[in-house]
């Protein structure tokens, strides 16, 4: 894997917001529905769908659809690419 421009932007600006962060952090117990973040979280459905869209846009939250709602989760491989991005600086010396 390398650093690939367009790639690590993405990752990283993911990670740059505290409303994604609590969002992560929400997800480090398992899936969750969209009703169920909106709730707990009390954010409104525009504001979370432009939270998930760049947190699913990274690979490291992926969603899936069930009925009306989308479920969303960690995803391990997004989480992997990011931990890689930042071994890669780390090694580079």
């Amino acid at each position: 894997m390398d650093l690939d421009e367009k790639r690590v932007p993405v990752v990283f600006k993911a990670l740059c917001d505290e409303n994604r962060v609590r969002i992560l952090k929400y997800l480090l117990s398992g899936e969750k529905c969209a009703c169920r973040l909106l709730e707990d979280l009390s954010i409104a459905q525009s504001t979370l769908s432009h939270h998930m869209k760049i947190l699913t846009d990274s690979g490291l939250v992926s969603g899936r659809k069930d009925g009306k709602w989308m479920h969303y989760s960690i995803s391990p491989e997004g989480v992997d690419a990011a931990i890689d991005y930042l071994s890669i600086l780390k090694d580079s010396d």
